[in-house]
């Protein structure tokens, strides 16, 4: 904690506006019977109302140095990283969705996946296209209607396969290199993307294996019959590993998600699934997909800054303090902040984004290695995401499952999230877990890992 600073706990209520707007919104909302009730507020707008809020508790700075203060945080080098980030990913996906990438994806797997071992298959398939793709809503709404052809063909347990279809979804979103979770817990806590993988991988892998062996288990079919498989092409499924390859391999993330890009570009227009100018639209639209996380980042990253500025993070450090007596709690209240964090605002990002600053100031103050830190906000926000029954994950199963499942039907199912909180949570006290997951030492001074 910065000793020469104020503290003030004026400093948050910008970020307490942000959360009871948006939260309270959406509660009134799903009240009158609106669908997605929790994403009809747009939170740029919850935002930009919580940035006026910030203008005006610090009116006496007046408001030009007000204005000096949040765009130092808003155009700062990690915001900017960031953003460049999104936009890449926002353009990958769109790239590959078009060319056919996703439903190639998902037919491979479900065409080597024997039909005894159905819903642990549909577990692993939402695992790939998750981490592969980034994007949780875009793994479930690819999988869902082939799971439900599956289960009824197969007479499977539908609350179990929607469980291992949105959990899956969920591991993938939490270890994908291009996801907004892992690109705004990376960013926010200024480490690198293989080495947030590596310490999240150590905790996701154990709890997916004993996942992957209860659905074994207690997945199998009433009667198991060959399910038909439309016809694909596995070099559309090239680009998604290449990206994850190449990210793996330490190849630096814009470039990664450049070739990306253009791969999967070519391939669609060898195959005729797109022009050159197709190639170009949904290059934009891909943006364009990022638009509201882009400005949510520059507004949060601006508030933080004025937060830092007037001593709101200080404040927070000294009464998280008061409960945290050393490494091991401060991780605990880390999971804590991230879990209750996107609870109020329903959206795993968005928390991770509005949870960074303090976080990053919180594993200062007691030496939790920022690498780790950035697994645990991705990790909590992800599995809070999955198991609350109005996040937009839970509303797409019930709306394609046209009322056959209700989100509480499918909760109590999804072990891989309660596994990856129990997994979390022990490598807190597992001494040899961070020799295992963290190579070299963080250096604070020059912030960055040094090898002695």
């Amino acid at each position: 904690m910065d000793k020469t600073k104020k503290s003030s706990g004026l400093a948050l209520i910008p970020f307490l506006v942000f959360i009871v707007i948006y939260l309270g919104a959406g509660i009134v909302l799903q009240s009158r019977g609106v669908e997605m009730a929790f994403y009809q507020f747009p939170a740029v707008v919850a935002m930009f109302i919580s940035v006026l809020t910030a203008f005006a508790i610090n009116y006496k700075a007046g408001i030009n140095e007000n204005f000096r203060i949040f765009a130092k945080g808003a155009g700062s080098e990690d915001i900017m990283c960031m953003l460049m980030i999104f936009l890449l990913a926002g353009g990958f996906s769109s790239v590959a969705g078009a060319m056919g990438g996703v439903d190639a994806t998902v037919n491979l797997g479900v065409s080597i996946i024997p039909a005894s071992l159905l819903t642990a298959g549909l577990f692993v398939i939402a695992a790939f296209l998750g981490t592969a793709t980034g994007t949780s809503m875009g793994t479930i709404g690819a999988l869902v209607p082939i799971a439900l052809g599956v289960v009824d063909k197969a007479g499977l347990s539908l609350p179990l396969v929607m469980a291992a279809v949105v959990s899956g979804a969920m591991f993938g979103d939490n270890l994908s290199m291009i996801s907004d979770t892992t690109i705004a817990a990376t960013r926010t806590q200024g480490v690198e993307l293989r080495d947030k993988f590596r310490t999240n991988f150590w905790i996701a892998f154990p709890a997916a294996v004993v996942t992957i062996i209860l659905l074994v288990i207690f997945g199998r079919p009433e009667s198991s019959q060959a399910i038909v498989v439309d016809q694909f092409s596995f070099i559309k499924v090239i680009p998604y590993i290449l990206v994850l390859v190449l990210a793996l391999a330490g190849v630096n993330v814009y470039l990664d998600l450049t070739i990306g890009i253009f791969s999967a570009g070519i391939i669609g227009m060898a195959y005729g699934d797109l022009t050159f100018l197709d190639f170009a639209v949904r290059i934009w639209e891909g943006f364009q997909g990022m638009i509201e996380v882009f400005l949510l980042s520059m507004l949060v990253g601006g508030i933080a800054e004025m937060a830092k500025e007037y001593g709101g993070i200080n404040w927070l450090i000294e009464k998280i303090s008061k409960t945290i007596k050393g490494k091991k709690s401060a991780q605990l209240g880390l999971s804590a902040l991230a879990a209750l964090t996107d609870a109020c605002t329903a959206n795993n990002t968005v928390a991770i984004i509005v949870d960074g600053p303090m976080a990053k100031g919180i594993s200062e103050q007691y030496g939790v290695d920022p690498r780790k830190t950035a697994s645990i906000l991705d990790v909590f926000a992800c599995i809070v995401q999955g198991l609350i029954p109005y996040g937009a994950q839970f509303l797409v199963v019930a709306s394609l499952c046209e009322g056959r499942v209700s989100p509480m039907d499918i909760i109590p199912d999804n072990w891989y999230l309660f596994l990856l909180a129990f997994f979390a949570i022990l490598s807190y006290f597992v001494p040899w877990y961070e020799k295992i997951t963290l190579k070299g030492r963080w250096d604070w001074e020059e912030n960055r890992v040094v090898n002695d």
